[in-house]
Formats: structure tokens, C-alpha cells, sequence
């Protein structure tokens, strides 16, 4: 399940009025990088993929594909807005450590093995 703070829901639907082309929802994704090694990523999208998992969380349409969904089951997704260093924040309780800049986050060892990670 993933869980969508207030303030993310409200920043989630600016970034989807103020876009450009109609859009049908917001991309979540897994991807190499970051200082932990797996970094997060989110971007608008106009279509779903076809391997796409669809997920509606308070009337956001989430579009997950097959690698990153099992590394995103239960996160919750913030949005601070601050001067020092606004934008999204994940916290994932799969994650076997944090980092300070809350947007990578290294997994447990059985759940890297789980997605093929090593």
C-alpha cells in the first residue's frame, strides 16, 4: 500500500494542473543511483505502460512497472516545502537504512534478492 501525505496530494495535483498536456497520472519508479544506491523517481505521464501496475491512491492515479513495485510496497510519499530544501520525501519501511537527503534509500537485503538485486 502506499500511502500519499496531505501536503504530497496537494502538490501532486499542482504539478498535474499546471501541466502542460492532459495527463492520465504520476510515474513512480525505482532506478540505480542516489547517494544509497536506489534512488526514487516520479514524473507525469500522459499514458500507462502496458506492464504498468495501477494503483488510485486519494484520486491519484500511481503508474508502478514490475521492477519497482515490490521496492515501493508500503512507502510513504511527503512534500516539504522549505527554503532549504523543498520537494518529495520518501520513507520506505523496507529500507535497511536511511539517508539525509530522503530520496534514496538502500533495501534489506531479502527484499534485494526478492526483485533480482545483488
Amino acid at each position: 500500500m502506499i500511502t500519499l501525505t496531505p501536503s504530497a496530494v496537494e502538490a501532486i495535483h499542482r504539478f498535474m494542473r499546471g501541466a502542460e498536456t492532459p495527463i492520465a497520472g504520476l510515474r513512480l519508479l525505482v532506478q540505480g543511483g542516489g547517494c544509497s544506491g536506489l534512488q526514487y523517481r516520479m514524473r507525469l505521464e500522459t499514458e500507462k505502460e502496458a506492464d504498468d501496475a495501477e494503483i488510485e491512491v486519494d484520486g491519484i492515479r500511481l503508474f508502478v512497472d514490475p521492477f519497482s513495485l515490490p521496492m515501493i510496497d508500503e512507502i510513504k510519499i511527503d512534500f516539504i516545502d522549505n527554503l532549504a530544501q523543498p520537494g518529495f520525501r520518501f520513507d520506505n519501511p523496507n529500507a535497511s537504512a536511511r539517508c539525509s537527503c530522503g530520496q534514496s534509500q538502500p533495501l534489506r537485503s531479502e527484499e534485494r534478492h526478492h526483485v533480482g538485486i545483488l
